[in-house]
Formats: structure tokens, sequence, C-alpha cells
């Protein structure tokens, strides 16, 4: 009996609940999904496979007030992005007042809505950081995956960020239907002065997952592009820093969401709702609590969702 009062007030002592845990926890970065519109028909878009319409998007003053709260939590990063972020009309006021209250401000758009002018008020409004999606080198094959014809359009748009003074990085979303050009989507990083280049592997869900059979790539070609992007890391070295994403299928071992489920981020849908990572809806079973009806630090610490999967207590 001594024995067991033992252990119970040990573990009484030690032990960190979830939400105890969360107060723990602080995030770094938020990602403000601002909407579900785009120009663009991507067949591997990350976006839920039922979008939300224009009418459920968040107002520009509930994302402000989401925004203030994100830098109380202690984030220090907002990533803006959709869909096409610059769907929106009020985005360089979003960015201002994320810049104001001292957030790094990233964009992560197509390009194809942008022009000169659009860029400029961009970057007078505290933005920091533009991230632009290249689908292929292959002008013909780029626009047939993207099903939108707007290659060129994102060449010059990248070139803008670089004359307006922005860092500049490329992603490309990399599978069976572009792996083969994947060092010359490196050399194209390369002469478009990008910082950093994303090369991320298709990741299943949504609707990736529904068209898995036209994209997965084989294990051949996945170790082909690894040997790329090796090769390609030691030759450029100071100049391009290269970022790989291998698709789950593949991995070594299962990653952590996001660093660890609602660990160090969080995501807000266009309707408002806060996830854990950008897939977590696809789990039925949790409950997503909005920025429209809860304070964003209410969520991260108590919300059902983001404890569910914390730690380790919830393993069988």
């Amino acid at each position: 009996m001594k024995q067991k009062n033992s252990k119970m007030e040990c573990k009484n002592s030690s032990y960190i609940t979830p939400e105890k845990k969360s107060k723990m926890l602080i995030p770094y970065a938020v990602l403000c999904e601002l909407t579900h519109r785009c120009p663009l028909s991507c067949p591997y878009c990350s976006n839920p496979v039922q979008l939300e319409m224009k009418s459920n998007e968040v107002s520009t003053e509930i994302w402000k007030k989401a925004l203030t709260e994100a830098v109380k939590l202690g984030i220090l990063q907002a990533h803006f992005s959709g869909g096409e972020p610059t769907a929106r009309k009020d985005l360089e006021v979003l960015i201002n007042h994320a810049a104001k209250e001292g957030l790094y401000t990233n964009l992560i758009t197509s390009g194809v809505l942008v022009n000169e002018e659009r860029l400029k008020k961009l970057y007078d409004s505290g933005l920091d950081h533009v991230q632009i999606s290249i689908q292929d080198t292959d002008p013909e094959n780029s626009e047939k995956i993207a099903g939108f014809k707007g290659h060129n359009k994102k060449l010059e748009v990248c070139k803008l960020v670089r004359k307006v003074g922005l860092p500049l990085t490329i992603n490309s979303v990399m599978h069976r239907q572009n792996l083969h050009n994947l060092k010359s989507m490196i050399e194209l990083a390369v002469e478009l002065d990008a910082e950093r280049l994303e090369v991320a592997q298709v990741q299943y869900y949504g609707w990736a997952l529904k068209n898995q059979t036209a994209f997965l790539p084989t294990r051949t070609q996945l170790d082909n592009a690894t040997k790329v992007v090796e090769e390609a890391r030691i030759k450029y070295k100071g100049i391009l820093a290269i970022d790989y994403v291998v698709p789950d299928y593949y991995a070594k071992k299962p990653k952590s969401c996001m660093g660890g489920w609602g660990r160090q981020f969080l995501n807000i849908t266009p309707a408002g709702k806060v996830l854990p990572c950008h897939a977590a809806e696809s789990l039925t079973f949790l409950d997503f609590d909005n920025i429209k009806e809860k304070p964003l630090s209410w969520i991260w610490e108590h919300s059902q969702s983001f404890n569910r999967f914390r730690g380790t207590d919830w393993m069988p």
C-alpha cells in the first residue's frame, strides 16, 4: 500500500495534463488562409475538397484581431496564404497590421494576380518575404498542371519581387509528372535569384489523395530526385538553400505533424476555424473552434482539438 501511495504521489506531482502542457508551449508561426478562391486548379491542392465560399470568409477586422492575439500568444511569423491570398482586396491592410504588431510577414502566392504596382503596395505595407509557386520549368506542362496559362507571368513576378528588394522563395511541388525537370527547376531558382527553393513532394491528403495514382512517383524516381537535390546542395552552397520533403509513403519513419501536433504552429482557415495542421479537418471526430467565437489563446491552450494529440498520453 505504501508503494502504491508513493507511485500516486509521484504521479500527482510530476504529471502534466495536456492543458498545462499547452500553456508551456509557445507557437512561433500562424498560417492565415485568407481565402480558398484561386484562379489555378492544381489537382494536388492541399485545400479541403469542400472549399469555403467567399461569403463565409473572415472579415478584415476579425483577421486583425486574430493577428493581435497571435502576437500576445508569442507568435513571431504570419504567413498569408490561400487559395490565392492576393484575391483579397484587404491584403495590404492585413499585412500592414501584422507588421505594425511586430510580426514577420510572408506571402505565399501563385503570382498570377500580381503586378508591379500591387507588389510595391504590399512592400510598402510591410511585407518581408514572398514565396511563389512554379509547377514546372516546361511552360506547357506547368500550365497543364496548374490549369491556368500563367507560367510566364510567374517568372515575371519573381523578377519583380527581387526588383523591389524582397527575398524570394520558389515553391516547387514535385511529383511523377514533373520530377524529370527537377534539375532545371533548381537552375531556374538560381537564375531568378531566389534565396531558397522548396522542393516538396506532393503530400497525399485532400485533392492529392483523390489523384494519388497520377502523382505518386516510383521509388526509382524518388531516389534519382534525392540524388539531384544532394548534388545541387553542394554545387549551390551559399547561393541557394534547398528544402526537400519526400512523400510520406516513402519516408523512413513517420514525421511529426508540423513539428508536433499543437506544439509550434497553428492554421486559421478562411472561415476562421483554428487547426493544428492543414489536414486536421480530415479527422472528423474532432471539433475545431473559431476565431469569430473564441480568443486565439483559449483555443491554443484549452480546445479539445489542440490538446487531443499533444504529448503521448493519448496513445494506447
